[in-house]
């Protein structure tokens, strides 16, 4: 009996391999390099996950993941900084000798644009600051020669790297500021605890060759502001307070100037509870001048909340239209229990579960704008026409855990 087993079991893969060699199957290619355009798409997104330790590119017009960039153990979203002028992207990370733990590497890696290899990568000082948000703890200044990244451990400082010699160009003491805001090829601003900004001026070596103080123009105390800004012209950058009101701020001005602040919110606005709320909550259309901002009810002291909406303002002006936040958890199980968009089970889900709405927004900056949503909790983005409104479609496999969203 074991005999006849035997047989069998000894005869089924021979007429299987028999069977496979008569098919002629073709061998796999490998070896092969897939490479992206060299010119960067309009709706291109780069979609970060800190669970992944991944920034991953999509075509938001059709959907399509176009590749990914790796990265290091942290706690702020990956995000990725793009250079036109040298076709390089950089990625700012930190790598430890035993994995999560051992001997602290900081380093600023960089990829190639069009094959995403990496092509080579500068060592810093091992103190580069790392919170839950990631937004301006880096950044490319314009002319894209210097790339400056916010430490913090605990002093507060600025490296500088020079990419056109792939180098360390030197640290920058600044005590009680945080944040790196471009304004210049050899400039950036920061935000001080005093209620102040500081803005840096480099020279051609990448070392500091002044810097100018603003005058006092928040309370850190009793309406700080978010670290989230957006920038808005040359040096000029918007940040929201905690309570809603829109401050600008020149960092190319000497010293840095503050406009007056303005309303995000009417009065009946406010009475009704509604406020800024996420993670990236501000957004910025150039040449329409229009701010797109998350909103949502609640209380003081939830800055940090998801929104259902999304607000359009006109700087200096009442919100002049509204877009509401589809469901993205539903976008994000789609993938995974095999439901397609629209279908009955896909309309059951999104009335059965609760919208967390979005805590993530950035807008692209052509004649015909999306709007791209996320959500910290999943890894999927919804996909908006930024001028009316509808929803078009979601990038539904984006990551395990929401991120920062980087327009190129």
């Amino acid at each position: 009996m074991l005999r006849g087993v035997l047989r069998v079991g000894l005869l089924v893969p021979a007429l299987f391999c028999a069977g496979a060699a008569s098919a002629q199957v073709a061998p796999e290619p490998v070896g092969q390099v897939a490479k992206l355009p060299a010119e960067i798409g309009t709706h291109w997104v780069w979609a970060s996950d800190s669970v992944l330790n991944r920034s991953a590119l999509f075509d938001a017009d059709s959907g399509e993941m176009l590749g990914m960039v790796n990265g290091g153990v942290g706690v702020s979203p990956l995000r990725p900084h793009i250079s036109r002028e040298r076709g390089e992207i950089y990625v700012v990370e930190t790598v430890y000798s035993r994995g999560h733990r051992g001997e602290r590497t900081d380093l600023v890696t960089i990829y190639d644009a069009v094959t995403l290899a990496v092509a080579g990568e500068v060592v810093i000082p091992p103190r580069r600051a790392d919170n839950g948000n990631g937004v301006g703890l880096a950044a490319l200044l314009d002319a894209d020669r210097f790339l400056v990244v916010f430490n913090q451990n605990p002093g507060m400082s600025v490296s500088v790297v020079d990419l056109e010699s792939r180098s360390f160009a030197g640290e920058i003491s600044t005590g009680g500021c945080a944040l790196v805001l471009p304004a210049g090829a050899r400039r950036f601003g920061m935000l001080c605890g005093d209620g102040t900004a500081l803005a840096i001026t480099l020279d051609e070596a990448g070392r500091e060759a002044g810097r100018a103080r603003s005058d006092r123009f928040f309370d850190a105390t009793q309406d700080p502001l978010t670290e989230k800004g957006v920038r808005a012209g040359d040096g000029r950058w918007l940040f929201a307070s905690f309570e809603g009101l829109l401050h600008a701020i020149d960092f190319a001005a000497e010293p840095p100037l503050a406009e007056k602040p303005v309303s995000l919110f009417t009065d009946a606005e406010r009475a009704d509870g509604w406020r800024i709320g996420g993670m990236q909550h501000l957004a910025y259309h150039a040449k329409t001048r229009e701010l797109y901002s998350i909103v949502h009810q609640g209380g003081a002291g939830s800055h940090k909340d998801a929104g259902p909406e999304v607000w359009v303002h006109r700087i200096g002006e009442s919100a002049t239209r509204s877009i509401v936040v589809e469901n993205l958890t539903v976008a994000f199980l789609r993938p995974l229990i095999g439901i397609e968009a629209g279908d009955v089970a896909d309309w059951l889900l999104s009335r059965a579960l609760p919208n967390p709405g979005a805590d993530s927004i950035a807008v692209t900056q052509d004649d015909a704008p999306l709007l791209l949503v996320g959500e910290r909790d999943n890894g999927a983005v919804g996909v908006y026409d930024a001028r009316s409104g509808e929803h078009l479609r979601d990038l539904e496999e984006t990551g395990i855990g929401g991120g920062l969203l980087v327009v190129p």
